[in-house]
This record gives C-alpha cells, sequence and structure tokens, in this order.
C-alpha cells in the first residue's frame, strides 16, 4: 500500500508549515536535524514547538539565523549547497528541482535567464533550510505519494524585494499554473496566505490537486504560521496514510487547441515538439468547426508543473489564438520494465499491473526495431516474439 501525504491548505501554507505539519504527524526532529547538517550552509539552528492558533494546537518550526547579512544566491550557489549533502533518498534531487521551479518562475516573472536570478528572500537560509527539510521530511517519513487540496493564495498586497507586490506575488502565480486554486476565506484574512517556497514545494511534489482522497488514516499533524488571530486558524494540515496500489492514480493537466487554418505538415510537426519536450503524450483528432468547417485539435497530457511550458509549445507551434486546459484525474496500471530473451536478442518490454496481477505486456518498440534489422526481419516478428517470451516466462 502507498503511504500517502495530504497537505489540507484551508489557511495556505508556507514552508515552515509544511515542516512543522510533518514534525506535527511524527517526523523526528532529530533525524530531521542530522539530515539538515549534512548541507555545507552553515550559521543557523532549528527547532520546533508546540503552539496553538485559534484553539488548535500544531507545531511551529523555527529556523534561527546567525546574526549578519546573507547572500543573495543564485541557482547555482543552491544546488551545490545541496549537492553537498547527504540527504536521504531522492531528497536532493527533489529539492534541486524545487529550487529550479523557482528559478525558472523568477526568470519568467523579470524576463531574465535563469542563471541571473538571485532568489533575495527565497535564496536566505530559512528558506533553504525549510525547502530541504520538506523534501528530507517526506522521505524519512516514507511518503511515496504527496497529494493535496486547491490552494488558497490570498488577496491585497505583499512587502517584497522589489516592492509592493499584488496578491498571488507574480512569482507565486507562475509556480501555481496548472494547479487548482481555492476560492478566497470568507471574511478570512487579507494578504498572502501562501507563499512562494510553499507554493514551489507543493507543485513540484504533489501528484494532485484534489479533495481527501479515501485512505486508511495513520496520523495527522499542524503545523503553524507566524499569524495569530483571525477568523481561520493559522495552520497547515496533513493528513497520512496509506492507498490501496491497485493500480495508480494520478492528475495531470490536458491541454487542447483547436485549428482549422494549419496545414497537416504544421500539426505534425507541432505534436512531434510537444513529444519532443517531454509531454505524457500528444496526438491530433479530426473536428467538424462552425460553419461546417473541418479542423484540427491538437492535445497533449503532461505533469502540472509543466503546463505553462507546454502551453507555449502549442501557441509557438501552431496557428491558435488561445489554449484550453483542464485538470484530469487519471486511473492507471503499475508499471515495471522488465528484459526477454528472443531469437533476434534482448528486448525490453513494458508490463503493466493491477492488484499485484500483471494484465497486459508492451514491447518497447525501438528495441524491437533496432532487433528487426539487425536480422533483416520484420517489426512485427520481433514484437510477437518478444511477448511470447514474456508469456513463456511465467508473466
Amino acid at each position: 500500500m502507498t503511504k500517502t501525504a495530504y497537505f489540507d491548505c484551508f489557511a495556505g501554507a508556507a514552508g515552515d508549515m509544511i515542516v512543522g505539519a510533518l514534525l506535527d504527524a511524527g517526523l523526528e526532529l532529530e533525524a530531521l536535524r542530522a539530515a539538515l547538517q549534512t548541507m555545507d550552509l552553515p550559521g543557523y539552528t532549528v527547532s520546533a514547538q508546540k503552539v496553538r492558533r485559534g484553539g488548535m494546537a500544531g507545531t511551529k518550526f523555527h529556523v534561527e539565523v546567525a546574526a549578519g547579512d546573507q547572500p543573495h544566491r543564485g541557482l547555482a550557489d543552491v544546488e551545490a549547497i545541496i549537492e553537498s549533502s547527504d540527504l536521504p533518498g531522492r531528497a536532493d534531487v527533489k529539492a534541486k528541482t524545487i529550487f529550479r521551479r523557482l528559478a525558472e518562475a523568477e526568470a519568467k516573472v523579470h524576463g531574465i535567464e535563469v542563471e541571473k536570478v538571485h532568489f533575495h528572500e527565497v535564496g536566505a537560509v530559512d528558506s533553504i533550510v525549510d525547502i530541504v527539510a520538506a523534501a528530507a521530511g517526506l522521505e524519512l517519513m516514507g511518503i511515496g505519494e504527496v497529494l493535496c487540496s486547491p490552494i488558497p493564495a490570498g488577496c491585497g498586497w505583499v512587502e517584497a524585494a522589489h516592492g509592493r507586490l499584488p496578491v498571488p506575488a507574480p512569482a507565486t502565480a507562475e509556480l501555481l499554473v496548472g494547479a487548482a486554486i481555492a476560492e478566497p476565506i470568507a471574511e478570512g484574512p487579507t494578504g498572502e496566505l501562501t507563499t512562494p517556497t510553499a507554493a514551489a514545494i507543493l507543485t513540484t511534489l504533489s501528484s494532485g490537486f484534489e479533495p481527501i482522497p479515501a485512505m486508511m488514516l495513520e496520523a495527522v499533524g499542524c503545523g503553524a504560521g507566524t499569524r495569530e488571530g483571525g477568523p481561520v486558524p493559522n495552520l497547515l494540515r496533513v493528513l497520512i496514510g496509506r492507498r490501496d496500489e491497485e493500480g495508480e492514480t494520478d492528475t495531470v493537466v490536458e491541454l487542447s487547441a483547436n485549428l482549422d487554418d494549419c496545414t497537416g505538415e504544421v500539426i505534425g510537426s507541432a505534436v512531434a515538439k510537444l513529444l519532443e519536450a517531454g509531454v505524457l503524450d500528444a496526438w491530433a483528432s479530426p473536428i467538424m468547426m462552425k460553419k461546417g468547417r473541418c479542423g484540427w485539435m491538437v492535445s497533449a497530457l503532461c505533469a502540472a508543473a509543466d503546463a505553462g511550458r507546454i502551453e507555449g509549445i502549442l501557441l509557438v507551434e501552431t496557428t491558435t489564438f488561445g489554449v484550453r486546459k483542464r485538470l484530469c484525474r487519471r486511473g492507471k496500471l503499475t508499471r515495471r520494465h522488465v528484459t526477454v530473451e528472443t531469437a533476434y536478442g534482448p528486448v525490453r518490454v513494458k508490463v503493466g499491473a493491477r492488484g499485484g496481477r500483471d494484465l497486459t505486456a508492451s514491447p518497447e518498440f525501438e528495441d524491437a526495431r533496432a532487433a528487426a534489422e539487425a536480422h533483416g526481419v520484420a517489426v512485427r516478428e520481433v514484437l510477437a516474439a518478444a511477448v511470447t517470451a514474456w508469456r513463456t516466462a511465467g508473466r
């Protein structure tokens, strides 16, 4: 069964609230501190304390930074710090991915190259610690899946290094592209409810933004923010449980555009560009448009974090003036790859299973084509041989 962490952002989220929620749900502070100490990042200490927000108890995660000016760090500086560590599991990869998305968002907002971005607040020691602690904490707790509620961004204005900015701040808004955003809280607080750090963590690590899923609940934790008072407790709740691994589910973004003034060659090229960009799938379907015009709908599936980039490809590579986007909850088979021996050599086979039972197998086409060319036979013969070998091997 998959161990799932569901972040319930009923009052927004911040980096320290994410870590506090994990600590409140059972993450050991000493284990987290030991992981953080493997980074080449001196001059800080971490602690946690129980607090109350609006009558509810939670854990406040503190990062105390030694006195002195902190440098404005670029992406390369932050990546070097993370690479210097010995973090558990894939925490280093996750943390670096979060910071790269932050850099890409800042670069787009300010119209500069990613390498020239300086993170300002986000690059400060406390934010580096928050992001790495979130990634390491999930690994230490054995979390295999992260899900999230729709995220409230807030309203009004926020003061930042670049001056007064509307909420959500430009970088936060960019990071939330492809995610579900919640309506403003009725009679709730104004200002920034979700910080750029939290937006980067949640949108990078979450596989979906949806209501609480069905699962066997094991623990609940609340991470406390700094703000006190108000009609809504300033807490971020995490629910940790186990979900049946009968197949898998995730949330993807489907993008589509209708075209009636685009040639087949251009459409084919656009689909190829989408596939090269790493989408989960891309296709073109014939449609009937207004006034009886024949047209095409070009579509692509991608992860929520990639929606903005893929939208850009559709706008550049086709004649469309707009792209539709919608979140899709997807059920899929659990997948694994095996290599089978055939008369034409080894061929990789992708196997799909549900509930522990193998249901289907699909040979990798490029392996089959290479084997067919090497032996002077038809590709379909190699494909059939690979499936037979898989069945003979006992599936």
